[in-house]
């Protein structure tokens, strides 16, 4: 039954699952892991000792994991607590529905769950199965590192860093350690020497037993020679390791090259800190601003899928703060701003953060450390820094709009209108006619922003609410709109920037923090409740002004504020004179994306803005969606290699 070999084969998969401690914010992870190992390895064995055909092996450890699932999972719906019966199943299938949509809803490290924990304990599982299959039944013990490798995978798919190179180590010496296993099985499975009758002749010599030392260290050194090339080489890969071979502060990019600057998803960052009952300080400053001073952004998200708001930052040596000052605000000309300067101190606890919370419009920045400007969006950060226990000054351009000013300001060019109000066709066409029907009466693209806002925050209907999910798909933002009308401050940023960009206006979300509260010593302090979102709207002349669709107050957001340009009394059907001006005559028209747009587009139907967008739909790579893929994939290739051997 080849019980050495089980035992070894069990220990690679265990060595290498611990490479998914990147996924997970817990450890109870690894026990279920464990017991996976555990129940496939007793069904190997069991099947082997029935003599059942090696077609068939994979059925016993299958029926083992079920069996241990239903015990730790679900076994009030079993019969004795470990028979499967038909309520036990559908608990099953509820948890996995429930893990597969927390994995999908999460950036990693995912927060701990029975559902996550269901998917680990198969999917370690199904590894299990396929490495006894090839290493033990099949004597294919090379083959079996491809479903180990398949584990590391995943969290080299979903996060930049990867996994530690130790634990990649100790997952490189298990799989050796499988090798030398399988092959000390193959030297015993020739039989004990046997004598011919010249042998017994000779005196007695060391030919009795040969001699294989010498086998033995080529072997070791060819194993430490391999696991050295394996863990040491792609640590001279550039790019492999931005943060350092050990971790620490690294070269990144080199020269003028390019990189993609990734972080965990903002709004599930954000999701996470309103919802986190331990409601602590994650920054304090001080502003000489003489009112309450804006928002401190951390992202600005201008590209919508149909489902998530994202971004994307191709970083080069030339964005670079060399001399502490950022580009020019986009579009800022002819509005009235001053220039504010707030001192910003981030708490020890923020960890994982490599972008400045700040006010827009930043102009200069003084931070110790590498830090780089994205032009177009004025997020500042870091490829190997990160912001937490930092201290640093940034002075901004506070741009104070009044009506006026944005009411000129909805003229755009071809490139913005392409970029920024690209919406894909997987948006309902209800969230249009809705659009529609809310700005009606409006006049110019700032009337209608202001009549986007007032309908979220007074007259809609809608309700400040925690508990809401996060929005998955379109259908989703259609129910938001029209059925539940309940959410934060995620929902209510993502429905006015869609509906925005609706209307022609282009738009964009930025997540970051409010002002918070001032204490007596004149300090302001920023805690993890004040995590907000909140769309940006554009206008020639001011560039990106804020808006605050999310209510305030005790029943919403206790620290959100709605920016006192956004709150003019003649915004809407009625002119700076007074005058009430006719509905505009709606308008049909091909937008970006090739998107049909029916109602009122303002001066924004500009020839040329049709067809494809300029911001193609990007495929998404970061989800744990890659992973069953992988592994799918690696496991047919593997079935197919093994097919010759099966007998």
């Amino acid at each position: 039954m080849r019980i050495r070999m089980t035992v070894m084969a069990g220990l690679a998969t265990l060595a290498g699952s611990v490479g998914l401690y990147p996924l997970f914010m817990g450890g109870q992870w690894f026990w279920h892991a464990l017991g996976a190992v555990v129940a496939t390895g007793l069904g190997s064995v069991a099947v082997r000792r029935l003599r059942v055909p090696a077609v068939f092996d994979p059925l016993g450890p299958a029926v083992a994991l079920l069996l241990y699932c239903t015990l730790v999972f679900t076994p009030g719906r079993a019969l004795v607590g470990i028979i499967p019966t038909q309520s036990s199943l559908g608990g099953l299938g509820d948890l996995v529905s429930d893990g597969w949509s927390a994995a999908n809803r999460y950036a990693a490290p995912v927060p701990d769950g029975r559902g996550i924990h269901l998917l680990v304990t198969i999917g370690v599982g199904a590894v299990a199965t396929v490495v006894d299959l090839l290493a033990v039944r099949l004597r294919r013990a090379a083959p079996a590192g491809l479903p180990l490798l398949a584990m590391y995978s995943v969290p080299a798919a979903i996060r930049e860093h990867g996994v530690n190179w130790m634990v990649f180590g100790v997952g490189a010496a298990a799989f050796l350690a499988l090798l030398m296993a399988d092959a000390r099985e193959s030297v015993g499975g020739w039989g004990r020497m046997v004598f011919s009758p010249r042998w017994h002749e000779e005196p007695p010599s060391d030919r009795e037993n040969p001699d294989i030392s010498t086998l033995a260290t080529s072997g070791r050194r060819i194993g430490a020679a391999t696991l050295a090339v394996a863990v040491l080489l792609p640590m001279a890969v550039p790019g492999i390791h931005p943060r350092g071979v050990f971790g620490g502060r690294g070269g990144g990019t080199g020269g003028d090259g390019g990189r993609t600057v990734t972080t965990p998803d903002p709004m599930v960052s954000l999701s996470r800190q309103l919802t986190n009952p331990d409601d602590g300080v994650v920054l304090t400053y001080r502003s000489d601003d003489a009112e309450r001073p804006d928002y401190l952004r951390l992202y600005a998200l201008d590209r919508f899928d149909g489902d998530r708001w994202t971004y994307s930052v191709a970083s080069t040596s030339k964005d670079k703060v060399s001399d502490a000052s950022l580009p020019a605000p986009p579009g800022l000309s002819v509005a009235p701003s001053r220039l504010v300067t707030t001192r910003i101190k981030v708490s020890k606890d923020l960890r994982d953060l490599q972008f400045l919370p700040m006010p827009y419009a930043p102009v200069r920045v003084q931070a110790k450390g590498d830090w780089r400007v994205h032009s177009p969006s004025l997020m500042v950060y870091s490829l190997r820094d990160s912001v937490g226990g930092r201290s640093f000054t940034v002075t901004s351009r506070r741009v104070l709009p009044g009506p006026s000013d944005l009411k000129v300001g909805g003229t755009y060019t071809r490139d913005m209108l392409a970029e920024f109000t690209y919406l894909p066709k997987s948006v309902p066409d209800k969230v249009r006619k809705l659009a529609v029907a809310v700005v009606k009466d409006a006049r110019t693209p700032y009337d209608a922003a202001v009549r986007l806002q007032s309908w979220f925050t007074r007259t809609g209907g809608f309700r400040y609410d925690l508990t809401v999910g996060t929005p998955e798909h379109g259908s989703d933002l259609v129910d938001f709109l029209t059925v539940d009308k309940r959410g934060y401050c995620e929902q209510f940023a993502a429905a006015m920037a869609v509906m925005s960009r609706e209307l022609g206006i282009p738009a964009r979300v930025s997540v970051g923090y409010t002002s918070g509260r001032q204490n007596p010593s004149g300090e302001w302090e920023v805690r993890g409740r004040d995590a907000h979102a909140w769309p940006e709207l554009y206008f020639e002349g001011a560039g990106w002004v804020r808006f605050e669709p999310t209510p305030a107050g005790a029943a919403g957001q206790g620290t959100a504020t709605e920016p006192a340009y956004s709150l003019a009394a003649n915004a809407g059907g009625t002119g700076d004179d007074g005058t009430t001006s006719p509905d505009p005559e709606p308008s049909s028209s091909v937008g970006p994306g090739g998107r049909p747009t029916t109602g009122p587009r303002f001066r924004n139907d500009l020839p040329g803005t049709g067809g494809s967008p300029v911001v193609p739909r990007e495929k998404h790579h970061g989800g744990p969606g890659y992973a069953p893929w992988v592994a799918g994939g690696t496991l047919v290739v593997l079935l197919l290699a093994a097919a010759p051997a099966v007998r």
